[in-house]
C-alpha cells in the first residue's frame, strides 16, 4: 500500500488525532500534542499531552493513548495517529519509541503535519533497540 492509501486508509484516525490535540495541558511550553491510537478491536483511544509544573512528572500524548488502552483491556494496536499543529510532522520522544517498543512494537506510526504526513516504524525510528528479550540473554 503506498503512503497516499495508508492516508487514505486512516483519515479518521488522523482526524481524531487533531481532535484530542484540544485537550493537551501544555501551560508552559505551548507545544500540544494529540494522539489516536487505534486498537486491533477497531476501537481508537485519544491522548494528550500533560505538562504539570514539575515537567518530568508530566506524559507524552502517545503515551497517554497507549496507557488509557491497555488499561481499558486491549492488548494488540494497528496504527497510532500524532499531530502536534506544527507544519512538518513531529517525531515521538525517545521516551515514547521505548514505551512502545515494550508494550505495542508492531504500530503503524502517522506522523501529522500541517503540510505532509510522515508513516513510520518503530523499526524505523529506533533501529537497534533495547528489548524485553534482552533482559533474558
Amino acid at each position: 500500500m503506498t503512503n497516499e492509501e495508508l492516508i487514505r486508509k486512516y483519515d479518521d484516525l488522523i482526524s481524531a488525532a487533531k481532535s484530542a490535540r484540544e485537550n493537551a495541558v501544555a501551560p508552559f511550553s505551548n507545544f500540544r500534542v494529540g494522539a489516536a491510537l487505534l486498537g486491533k478491536s477497531g476501537k481508537v483511544y485519544l491522548g494528550a499531552n500533560m505538562e504539570p509544573a514539575v515537567m518530568n512528572l508530566g506524559l507524552c500524548a502517545e503515551r497517554t493513548a497507549l496507557f488509557s488502552a491497555l488499561a481499558q483491556g486491549e492488548k494488540e494496536f494497528e496504527a497510532i495517529a500524532v499531530y502536534a499543529g506544527t507544519e512538518q510532522p513531529g517525531y515521538p520522544c525517545g521516551g515514547c519509541r521505548q514505551v512502545f517498543s515494550d508494550l505495542a512494537p508492531n504500530v503503524l506510526w502517522l506522523l501529522v503535519g500541517d503540510k505532509e504526513v510522515k508513516i513510520e516504524t518503530l523499526e524505523s525510528m529506533l533501529p537497534n533497540r533495547f528489548v524485553l528479550e534482552d533482559l533474558r540473554r
